[in-house]
């Protein structure tokens, strides 16, 4: 569907009202990393519109691997968001502007949007990011300098971060921000980033190994001085 079409006859293709935000999160080895789009010379998440013959949860997969290159990755949903006036008209105008189309304020895209929010743990080396059709650029940002994004872009984004510290009561799976084999000091260092606090390295140890959630593999070895840790990675059948 080329930009003009999708424009002008969008809303015959897709539910009215409604779209999908994602918050794609990955890990350099030191922060925590957001993915984010520029368009109208602001930031966003990468997101999408809910064709009329696809569920949601397809179409918040179908965004993600599109955005990402990665078959099968991890999804999780996150939030409603539904402000009474939540809708993108300065945005939109500022962007029909700068590619010579008259803005007409009866566009489809200038309803007002619910949106359902999700989240996604990747790994950064394995993530292939792609500008389309309304996007000028991408970038990794670390949650902690964030730009200046969409309405309530930078809401969502808060929110992924406090779910993902919630989760981490309940269910190990920030390996997947992790490659296939990690030592145990990369996946303290990982908590510590997402908890924001300081963790007991011996501790840490211990209550990650006896999840049985992670299968030792021999040390790894490094060109420079000093210990070599052991390598880990998660258990054939344990996800």
């Amino acid at each position: 569907m080329n930009l003009k079409f999708f424009l002008e006859h969008g809303s015959e293709h897709f539910l009215p009202n409604l779209s999908v935000d994602l918050v794609i999160v990955g890990y350099d080895g030191q922060a925590l990393k957001c993915l984010l789009l520029k368009m109208a010379d602001r930031w966003l998440l990468p997101g999408g519109y809910i064709g009329k013959d696809e569920s949601v949860e397809h179409a918040a997969e179908r965004v993600l691997q599109e955005r990402t290159g990665l078959e099968n990755p991890h999804l999780q949903f996150l939030a409603v968001m539904g402000e009474r006036n939540r809708r993108f008209t300065e945005e939109f105008m500022k962007y029909w502007e700068k590619i010579g189309i008259g803005w007409n304020p009866d566009t489809w895209l200038n309803a007002r949007f619910v949106s359902l929010a999700y989240y996604s743990l990747v790994d950064i080396r394995n993530t292939f990011p792609v500008v389309q059709s309304l996007d000028e650029d991408f970038g990794w940002f670390d949650f902690d300098a964030l730009p200046d994004m969409w309405m309530d872009h930078a809401d969502i984004v808060t929110k992924a971060r406090n779910h993902l510290k919630n989760d981490l009561k309940h269910e190990e799976l920030t390996y997947r921000l992790l490659p296939e084999q990690f030592t145990m000091p990369e996946l303290h260092q990982l908590h510590e980033a997402i908890l924001e606090t300081r963790l007991d390295r011996s501790r840490f140890q211990k209550k990650m190994l006896s999840t049985g959630l992670f299968e030792r593999l021999p040390k790894r070895q490094q060109e420079t001085p000093g210990s070599n840790p052991y390598q880990y990675t998660v258990k054939k059948g344990s996800v």
